[in-house]
């Protein structure tokens, strides 16, 4: 299977890691149906994908075998941000790479030094993002990867500034809005809560991030200084776990799940191509 480090990975105090904690308890009493959850925002800037990266670290402490699909080919941070460096030391392939047909599914699916924490990176930012997630072969992953992974959190461009995560919600099972306070308008949240409502998406609930914690009262003292410092500040370092013989088991058989996957969907557009290809000759 293909591996990559991810190299700026921020310490979780006590504080947080009770937070995400509440976070996880809190979907999974939405119902053992919610498996694929889409997280999107207002704007950029608002804490998103540092949400999805903790709350997966969070959900892996409990057993589960968590999949990040990066669905923002706009602007994608997460390579850039977590300095990621793919361990065979080739190019990091993504979601762009697959949906285009340049690369099967187990080519641009990664896993991490976390055990049972899998990433499906952006790639290259394309010009027809749209366009790419609208096509068959995001919704045929998304229905293979439910039955290898217990949840699928997919991070996906703003609400507020592309229709993307619109798009992407009818193949999820929910969606979470994260909110960064004193940065959008309630208006703004109202607005993409009615986008998401239209797509017949089920929102499960909102994160309020960068929470100001001097100002919050109680929960300033209940949280202690987490929301306030954790999200504000730029640390780095790499709080990667050794590598074990469970986690090398572990990969193993997410590398036969995948490919098994990966296998059949190339199965279905090799039989779709020569249709096409029997179609066009009686046509002629």
């Amino acid at each position: 299977m293909q591996e990559v480090s991810l190299n700026e990975i921020k310490k979780q105090s006590n504080s947080m890691r009770e937070a995400l904690r509440e976070l996880r308890t809190n979907i999974r009493f939405c119902g053992d149906d919610i498996k694929t959850i889409l997280f999107t925002s207002v704007a950029p800037n608002e804490g998103k994908s540092t949400v999805v990266m903790d709350l997966a670290r969070s959900m892996i402490e409990s057993g589960n075998k968590i999949l990040i699909i990066d669905s923002d080919m706009r602007k994608s941070v997460l390579v850039g941000r977590h300095r990621a460096r793919s361990l065979d030391g080739k190019q990091i392939m993504g979601l762009s790479h697959f949906l285009s047909g340049q690369n099967s599914l187990e080519e641009v699916i990664y896993q991490t030094q976390f055990p049972n924490l899998l990433i499906m990176f952006a790639g290259p930012s394309v010009v027809n993002p749209t366009e790419l997630l609208e096509n068959r072969y995001y919704s045929e992953m998304i229905r293979s990867m439910r039955d290898v992974f217990d949840y699928i959190l997919i991070d996906c461009a703003p609400l507020g500034a592309a229709i993307d995560a619109a798009v992407i919600a009818k193949e999820c099972d929910g969606a979470v809005i994260v909110i960064s306070q004193g940065e959008v308008s309630s208006k703004s949240v109202v607005t993409i809560k009615k986008q998401l409502e239209a797509a017949d998406v089920r929102i499960l609930g909102a994160v309020l991030n960068k929470v100001d914690v001097k100002k919050t009262g109680y929960y300033g003292k209940y949280y202690g200084s987490y929301y306030g410092k954790y999200y504000g500040r730029t640390g780095s370092g790499n709080n990667s776990p050794k590598r074990d013989l469970a986690n090398e088991v572990n990969m193993i058989n997410n590398l036969e799940e995948i490919k098994k996957a990966s296998q059949k969907i190339e199965k279905d557009k090799d039989a779709e191509n020569g249709e096409d290809s029997v179609t066009e000759n009686s046509g002629n």
